[in-house]
């Protein structure tokens, strides 16, 4: 249940980004998944099985506050 996650849910990934944070949020759902760096702003795409295997938790589920 903890790795339930919708577009715009703030994740939080294994491994950090180079800029330093390991924020993430879910800006497209898909067969592959498009995150969005909270800190940098650079966004990536990762095959859906990819990214459930690199998520660590999700921190905030969209509309949650």
């Amino acid at each position: 249940m903890d790795k339930e996650y919708k577009l715009g849910s703030i994740v939080i990934m294994k491994k950090q980004h180079p800029c330093g944070t390991n924020e993430w949020k879910i800006i497209r759902i898909g067969a592959d998944i498009k995150i969005k760096c909270l800190k940098c702003g650079r966004s990536i795409m990762l095959p859906r099985i990819e990214f459930n295997k690199k998520l660590k938790k999700v921190s905030q589920l969209e509309g949650e506050i």
